[in-house]
């Protein structure tokens, strides 16, 4: 059996909280659940990538030179020729590890079948919440229509629309049922998804979101915005210092001779010994 080595860590820094890393401006470890399943592929000519699954009924747009910041969109359908049945959206900032726990749980759920990904079996949307719940996440003032939880920090949040939607503008807008973000004033990461996205599969996110673990990062590649925000560890620790002069003269110098010597200290031996043993007292 020989040891297979470990995967090289794409970055040099490890970022905490995951929520405020950013993007890791990579999206293999994203699209790998599906090539692994052998999902069709193919570049435009502008170098965006559209990924789908041999039925045509989940479909994956990766597009850097998109019309907008939705650098990630995902539709299922349950006709090809139809309208979709729901959409996920991750724009550009959006940490990697989010899309990638997403992509992870609707590769599983299309081995499983459709009712695995087109949700014909509704679960609590409160499956979705659990994770930040536990994680500590805080309930909002309630307001009516919308569930709204956030960080402690409230530098991250999740909002809940309860009331009506137009599904066509879920799918092309921020007004969705489930609407996800991170980071400080402006520029921020969101997420988007529509009403009809099954449940456990927004769970996924959820669970990344509230993961605790930090993730690495290129330290150029951090958003200077997140930096006041985040916390940094070298992937690899610095060395030890290196020793002074005074380090060394104490390593070298006489140490004095112990109390005991070799000699006076009784050992065990194997051989018989022809001097009686004095009597005890």
């Amino acid at each position: 059996m020989t040891d297979t080595a470990p995967e090289p860590i794409e970055g040099d820094v490890y970022v905490t909280p995951r929520y405020l890393a950013g993007s890791a401006w990579i999206g293999d470890p994203a699209l790998q659940p599906l090539f692994d399943l052998g999902w069709d592929r193919h570049n435009d000519e502008y170098g965006n990538l559209y990924v789908a699954s041999p039925d045509r009924k989940v479909r994956l747009g990766f597009l850097p030179e998109g019309d907008d910041d939705g650098l990630w969109r995902i539709t299922a359908y349950r006709d090809p020729f139809a309208a979709p049945a729901w959409g996920v959206c991750f724009n550009d900032m959006t940490p990697t590890e989010l899309v990638t726990a997403f992509t992870t749980a609707l590769a599983a759920a299309y081995t499983q079948g459709p009712d695995a990904y087109l949700d014909k079996e509704p679960r609590d949307r409160f499956d979705a919440l659990a994770p930040l719940l536990q994680g500590g996440w805080e309930l909002q003032h309630p307001r009516w229509g919308l569930l709204e939880l956030q960080s402690s920090d409230g530098l991250a949040g999740l909002e809940y629309v309860t009331g009506r939607l137009d599904e066509t503008k879920e799918l092309t807008t921020l007004e969705a049922r489930w609407y996800m973000w991170g980071g400080p004033k402006g520029p921020r990461w969101y997420a988007t998804a529509s009403t009809g996205t099954p449940v456990h599969l927004v769970t996924a996110i959820t669970t990344a979101l509230a993961d605790p673990a930090p993730v690495p990062r290129w330290q150029n590649g951090i958003l200077s915005s997140l930096r006041p925000h985040i916390q940094l560890t070298p992937v690899i620790p610095p060395p030890a210092p290196a020793p002074t002069p005074l380090d060394v003269h104490r390593r070298t110098a006489a140490r004095p001779r112990p109390v005991l010597t070799t000699t006076s200290v009784p050992r065990w031996s194997t051989s018989t010994s022809t001097t009686p043993a004095p009597a005890r007292r």
